[in-house]
């Protein structure tokens, strides 16, 4: 090999080492391999920038858009409430995550499956308890496996098949490859829902270690002909809150303590919360329930556009002796409390009776300005909003979930490219008032989208400087003139450099080297653009193998020896399933 191919083979090995060894961030790892090729000139800017031009990345980028204007309206509780409902057990939860998302993949495109049920794999893990680490690489991983099971799966599929076209003039139709797809997908579901208890990492989230103590009582309403009118309490959600649960319900003055979750509610009814500040916000989420203070209602602009915010009361504060009421809270700063804390704990009572201390911390609801008004203001010892507090626009949860239904329709049918229907759907979000422009800008994770971009530079070395070309003539060499051992490592060279290189990339180095030996040996080259099709697809072992690794790599809270431990086992299962069908479903 030239020079340059064994400096990019050294920088390749250090940054895998770099981080499967250390804690360091992935992006800073990728974009700082990425500089030292392009300084020491194994790749020239164009290539080295290349990833962050690519459709790939710039289609992540646009699904986290339409992803946020889903969860905006309410779409995230819907599929936590009504798709996800509420597992007996983690290994009931993985089942019911990943079959449904096993099943979307095979006919839709699987990165915006993914990207649509993170948030709400986060807030159902957090909802029943359960540890959002042993469900995120599991939802990747369900959706890689649906996309080996027909033509439209994946991308790598349809390449592959436009490369069978063009050299041999022979392809596949859309059920083809399900033969091989449909056993793969479903050993390799049974065996990550089998392993999965010792092979995922049990490891909580940040948010999960940053977790708020403190206690607040909030009372909330049902709304009159609201979604919740005629719903029991647990048919509406309301019992199994994290952090929080229901006291009593207050009917037309009438208590009811120890409330049965087979009660039915009515509009009006007063329903008294005790929870952490994480609890409120889920209170605040749910369509048909509000905050029963009518002060709410008389703040200026929309609720959708105003935050929950904390803020402790200063030994100078103008309202302190006073109660909440007297103190004539809403008109002098545009705000309303809803809850109060003293020294971390809960105080019952309506909130306009309660008499203000120094250092009681109050959840308020609040426009945009009150931050900015209050943060000089001797009032307050500290302000702080609450992050993902906003109510959703339930009127537009329709609205989005069809902008997200013609997407997909639209890219399955082949009408528009993935690229083109996701930057259109992002666009429709905002331009109906599903999402703000603001919260379009937040929903964007530049970490993932760097690491993705900057691995593509990583791939552009290790293609242009001949080392991946080298690499497979020599390992599909070792195999002889065996038509299954040349299978064998086609199928291993191949799941190699998907791990490196984009899949993509990987199937159209490793296909005219499978074909070339295909027709030296005599025998049929369909076993062998099987073989590619799917250890392309099948990547499992790190999280640049495929974008929906990438995708839950910062939110699982997942190292890089996470991958290897969880996904090397899967490879090797799903590698020995389809290694013995493919030469009996396709015969040499």
């Amino acid at each position: 090999m030239p020079w340059d191919a064994w400096l990019t083979a050294t920088v390749v090995v250090a940054l895998f080492a770099v981080l499967a060894f250390t804690r360091a961030a992935p992006d800073l790892v990728f974009v700082a391999a990425v500089v030292l090729l392009l300084a020491i000139g194994i790749i020239d800017p164009a290539q080295g920038l290349a990833g962050f031009s690519n459709q790939g990345v710039i289609t992540v980028a646009a699904l986290y858009v339409v992803v946020a204007g889903i969860r905006e309206t309410g779409g995230v509780q819907w599929i936590v409430h009504h798709l996800l409902g509420r597992p007996r057990s983690l290994m009931r939860a993985q089942w019911r995550l990943t079959a449904p998302v096993t099943l979307m993949s095979a006919l839709l495109n699987n990165t915006p499956v993914v990207g649509m049920l993170i948030p709400a794999v986060g807030e159902w893990a957090r909802k029943y308890d359960l540890s959002v680490s042993k469900l995120l690489i599991p939802l990747s991983y369900a959706a890689i496996l649906g996309g080996t099971i027909t033509l439209i799966g994946t991308s790598t599929n349809l390449v592959v098949n436009g490369l069978m076209l063009d050299r041999i003039g022979q392809g596949f139709e859309l059920f083809d490859i399900a033969w091989v797809g449909v056993p793969v997908a479903l050993v390799g579901l049974v065996f990550m829902i089998l392993t999965g208890r010792w092979l995922l990492p049990n490891r909580p989230s940040v948010r999960a270690q940053l977790e708020d103590p403190r206690e607040y009582t909030i009372e909330m309403e049902v709304a009159p002909d609201g979604a919740l009118v005629g719903r029991s309490i647990e048919e509406a959600g309301l019992r199994h809150l994290p952090g929080a649960f229901l006291i009593e319900l207050n009917r037309d003055g009438t208590i009811l303590p120890a409330v049965s979750p087979q009660e039915r509610l009515r509009g009006g009814d007063r329903l008294i919360f005790v929870g952490i500040v994480e609890s409120v916000v889920d209170l605040q989420k749910i369509r048909g329930l509000w905050p029963a203070t009518g002060q709410v209602f008389k703040l200026d602009g929309r609720r959708a556009d105003r935050h929950l915010l904390e803020a402790v009361v200063s030994d100078s504060c103008p309202l302190v002796g006073r109660t909440v009421r007297d103190a004539r809270f809403r008109n002098r700063y545009n705000a309303v409390v809803i809850a109060v804390a003293r020294n971390g704990h809960r105080l019952p009572g309506k909130i306009g009776d309660i008499v203000l201390r120094p250092g009681d911390t109050l959840l308020i609801e609040a426009g945009a300005g009150f931050q900015a008004q209050t943060c000089n203001s001797r009032d307050f010892f500290l302000v702080s909003r609450i992050e993902e507090a906003a109510t959703p626009r339930h009127e537009r949860a329709l609205l989005a979930a069809s902008i997200l239904m013609a997407m997909i329709f639209a890219v399955t049918i082949g009408l528009i490219s993935m690229l083109v229907g996701a930057l259109l759907a992002a666009i429709a979000m905002i331009l109906t008032g599903c999402l703000t422009l603001e919260r379009a800008r937040q929903s964007l994770d530049w970490s993932v989208l760097f690491t993705i971009a900057a691995a593509f530079g990583v791939g552009a070395a290790v293609e242009a400087t001949g080392l991946a070309a080298t690499l497979a003539s020599g390992l599909v060499g070792l195999a002889g003139q065996d038509p299954w051992l040349v299978l064998v490592m086609v199928y291993v060279t191949t799941a190699l450099f998907t791990a490196v290189i984009t899949n993509n990339a990987a199937a159209v180095l490793v296909f005219p080297i499978a074909a070339t030996l295909a027709q030296d040996l005599g025998v049929s080259p369909l076993p062998f653009a099987v073989a590619i099709m799917m250890a392309a697809s099948a990547s499992f072992a790190t999280p640049i193998g495929y974008q929906t690794n990438l995708m839950v790599y910062g939110p699982g809270g997942y190292r890089f020896s996470d991958y290897l431990r969880a996904g090397i086992p899967l490879t090797l299962v799903t590698a020995l399933v389809a290694l013995l069908l493919i030469p009996l479903v396709w015969p040499f």
